[in-house]
């Protein structure tokens, strides 16, 4: 890297440093500082402040000019070629989106298939029904109406809890609508955002770093797993090896947002070529469209609808699931602010919209019959942040990619196929998250914070360790002694103690915190 790239990350450092100083109020109106031509730019349109990648020296500087010029709005529509444009790289985080949503879903229907008794038809039905719910609603929100909110994804730290949930007699449908209940309590009252404020910039980089070791850790333990079980475990070394070299020189040539589909083929073509098995089996074809089906007594889940007992069980589960949500969707907003250059706030990923999109896209999954558990999708958005590019043009185009695998059948067998699907999210999510979490702990004073919430992120989860993390750092224990005392009462220790011992109690009754036994009676 050139020492001008270094000098920018450390100012951008900087700057996120100074932020994560602010009380919430200060972080709140990052435009006031505004200059009167800035005023003067932000009431031309995009269309009017639109120029030419022609007209400057390089990709990278057309990228981060349509950064500054778009001028998203909330709750009206927004309109391709008027309001943004679509570009190359936004296929490269709409592939990425895709491959990521076909392995998830299918891993949640899976667990929810094994734990019910219900074979495999069933789930490759339901991920498909998925696909195309999901495109629904991505080109209604983040592509149209909030180009800020973020695609409505799946929260996969929920896979672990879900035989617990059906052990218990807890329904799908009522985890899904009391998700999506909350959810929508949590994003009216704007507590996502407020939580994402009182989260320091130790404590984010410090669950980054957590997220992008487990991830990168686990997905190369799976693909050395498989190469086991095929009788080639040489393919992993050499597939790994071979993506290594590739990545870094991406980041060398400044390519990096090409890292999805270059390391896709090469894992893809080179497992293939040292004769790892592989065919297409899943055939073209439409999933049964009909919510009665999905909760039929004998179709679908073959559990017919939810009763009240059926939400009292869940109830814990879908506390968790929310409060979960905050740690998960500041990760994914800091990646923007990161890779962002500056006076590019208004298009960065909004929480509380980002929450609201989920909840609506939850209630309305879980009673059409899917088996999605939403959250921010990050698939979707740390590639489009890797490619300085906004939400709604990658979101339509992840739209149409999700409506052609579910289709078409033929590209979920690829996407799910080992070779191509770890390196995929390492090289597309894991790595990425190590890298922004190392930048955000560079200083000494943001290392104490980030090595706690590692820390205790590995003895429970990461929801464990935020928010055990954010009460100590924001008390002034761990961490900036100088953004504690400026913080006010309610934000200092009352909010972030309400968020540890709701949490912690939650994570108590459900039998999640290691060696001690649930609260509620009837759960192992």
């Amino acid at each position: 890297m050139s020492s001008n790239s270094e000098a920018v990350h450390e100012q951008k450092s900087a700057e996120l440093n100074d932020q994560s100083q602010q009380s919430p109020q200060q972080q709140e109106s990052p435009q006031q500082q505004e200059s009167p031509q800035q005023q003067e730019s932000q009431q031309q349109t995009y269309q009017q402040l639109h120029k030419s990648s022609s007209e400057f020296e390089s990709r990278e500087e057309y990228l981060e000019n349509e950064l500054k010029i778009m001028a998203p709005k909330r709750w009206r529509p927004n309109l391709p070629v008027k309001d943004y444009r679509f570009e190359p790289e936004d296929s490269i985080a709409a592939m990425a989106a895709t491959i990521g949503k076909v392995v998830m879903v299918g891993a949640i229907a899976t667990t929810f298939a094994t734990s019910l008794g219900l074979n495999e038809s069933f789930i490759l039905e339901n991920v498909r029904y998925e696909l195309i719910i999901a495109a629904f609603f991505i080109v209604i929100f983040s592509g149209f109406l909030l180009p800020t909110a973020n695609l409505a994804g799946t929260h996969g730290p929920l896979i672990p809890m879900i035989p617990i949930v059906v052990a218990a007699g807890g329904h799908p449908m009522a985890f899904g609508l009391l998700i999506g209940a909350l959810g929508l309590i949590l994003a009216i009252s704007k507590g996502g955002s407020m939580l994402a404020n009182l989260t320091s910039k130790g404590v984010c980089g410090g669950l980054l770093l957590y997220l992008g070791f487990v991830g990168t850790a686990s997905q190369v333990n799976k693909l050395i797993a498989w190469a086991n079980d095929i009788g080639m475990s040489h393919i992993a070394f050499i597939v790994i090896f071979c993506t290594i070299i590739l990545y870094a020189l991406l980041e060398h040539w400044r390519k990096r947002w090409l890292a999805v589909p270059l390391s896709c083929l090469l894992g893809g073509t080179l497992a293939f070529a040292l004769g790892a098995p592989f065919e297409f089996h899943t055939a073209p074809g439409l999933p049964n469209m009909n919510p009665m089906y999905w909760w039929g007594e004998d179709t679908g889940w073959m559990l017919g609808l939810p009763t009240l007992e059926s939400f009292m069980v869940v109830l814990p589960f879908a506390i968790l699931a929310v409060a979960m949500w905050s740690p998960d969707f500041l990760g994914h907003q800091v990646f923007q602010k990161i890779n962002y250059p500056e006076r590019t706030e208004k298009v960065h990923m909004n929480i509380d919209d980002t929450m609201t999109t989920a909840s609506i896209r939850q209630t309305i999954g879980s009673i059409m019959g899917g088996a999605n558990f939403t959250s921010s999708w990050g698939t979707y958005i740390v590639p489009a942040a890797i490619a300085k590019r906004p939400i709604p043009a990658g979101a339509l185009l992840t739209a149409l990619f999700c409506v052609i695998a579910a289709l078409w059948g033929y590209p979920m067998d690829l996407a799910i196929w080992e070779p191509v699907l770890c390196v995929a999210l390492v090289v597309g999510v894991f790595i990425p998250l190590l890298e922004a979490g190392m930048e955000m702990t560079r200083e000494g004073k943001t290392t104490q914070s980030a090595a706690i919430v590692v820390f205790s992120s590995v003895l429970v989860n990461p929801a464990f360790g935020w928010s055990l993390t954010m009460l100590l750092d924001n008390l002034g224990l761990i961490g900036c002694k100088e953004r504690s005392s400026k913080l006010t009462q309610m934000n200092r220790w009352i909010v972030p103690s309400i968020m540890f011992v709701v949490l912690t109690g939650v994570m108590a009754a459900v039998g999640i915190l290691p060696g001690i036994p649930p609260l509620i009676s009837g759960l192992k």
